[in-house]
């Protein structure tokens, strides 16, 4: 799963998801809280295998890791337009208005707002990428 994927959420809330990504996620997927106030995007199966592995942390990490992941998530199966509806905390949460990225990642997707997109990897300059690939052996 890859690619960088442009679209614009409707004041519904409703985002038409790349074929691309539901293809690799399946029919039906989660969306949830991510880090850096992104979405993120996991194919059922991986977002059970993600709440195995909450369920495993101690209770005080555990009780707050489910809230932040697992309150917020919602089960997504796109209409026949290709079509998602993101509820409003999520949307509030990652502050999408109407631009957002739909980002495919190594495991899951992300879905952002595009400015805030546009910034974080404005923070990114040539130089860090060529510092983290020479770690790499790259």
């Amino acid at each position: 799963m890859r690619g960088e994927f442009e679209h614009n959420a409707d004041q519904k809330g409703r985002l038409i998801f790349p074929i691309k990504l539901r293809e690799s996620l399946g029919d039906r997927f989660v969306v949830a809280k991510g880090l850096d106030q992104c979405l993120y995007v996991y194919s059922i199966p991986d977002w059970e295998a993600f709440e195995e592995k909450l369920s495993r942390l101690p209770v005080a990490k555990s009780r707050k890791m489910n809230r932040f992941f697992c309150a917020s998530a919602i089960e997504c199966e796109p209409d026949p337009q290709g079509r998602i509806l993101l509820s409003q905390a999520l949307r509030d949460y990652a502050g999408i208005t109407r631009e957002v990225v739909i980002v495919g990642l190594k495991g899951h997707a992300e879905i952002w707002d595009a400015e805030r997109w546009k910034t974080y990897n404005g923070d990114m300059t040539s130089d860090d990428v060529a510092g983290i690939m020479e770690e790499l052996g790259v």
